[in-house]
């Protein structure tokens, strides 16, 4: 049996909501999804990735912002909550609030079993349409492995980062990123282990 239809909602009933909701839901197409807990792990990648973003853009023009921060696809209408985003632009916001940005020009990931598809999927397909977005960045937490799209024109170029001595070049920033600062105090699954969510 299918699953019963979500309702449909206006991006404006979703933004009253979700300003005064305890737990945060992702909007896409008319429709209101929970986000679901993170792991552990994930918040120890997150948490490292934003370390060293910070470090390195400490006392330049440029922000990064932790999953908090919405962002806005104003061409599909999707709000969303990356895991990490950087800017060295002036931000841009839907108004005045001040909590759904327009203009990230890196968002990265943190991949989870249960949104790994849906991150390079459709997600990918709507943050493709911000204009301003120059890099995007997947970092899997069951294998050190880092995947960095850049855009180069109409196209996306991939490059995959994974060895502990390699580094991930974050041009829109000019931020260096290491797997081996990355994945720091994470220790990776035995072989047939489950994965974390």
């Amino acid at each position: 049996m299918p699953p019963p239809a979500l309702p449909y909602v206006t991006p404006a009933d979703y933004l009253a909501a979700e300003r005064k909701a305890a737990e945060k839901s992702e909007y896409i197409n008319g429709h209101v999804y929970a986000r679901a807990g993170a792991s552990r792990v994930h918040n120890l990648i997150a948490g490292n990735t934003v370390s060293e973003l910070r470090t390195q853009l400490r006392g330049r023009a440029c922000e990064v912002y932790v999953s908090d921060m919405r962002v806005k696809v104003e061409r599909t209408g999707m709000y969303t909550y990356p895991d990490v985003i950087g800017l060295c632009e002036e931000p841009r916001f839907e108004d005045a609030e001040v909590d759904s940005l327009l203009n990230p020009a890196v968002i990265i990931e943190v991949l989870s079993p249960s949104t790994e598809r849906y991150d390079r999927g459709e997600k990918f397909a709507h943050y493709r349409r911000l204009e301003s977005l120059r890099e995007y960045v997947l970092i899997a937490q069951d294998t050190r492995r880092i995947e960095h799209y850049r855009r180069e024109g109409d196209s996306w170029v991939l490059t995959e980062v994974s060895g502990p001595d390699a580094a991930l070049v974050i041009s829109s920033l000019s931020c260096t990123l290491r797997p081996s600062d990355i994945y720091d105090r994470v220790e990776f699954p035995a072989a047939g282990a489950a994965p974390q969510v």
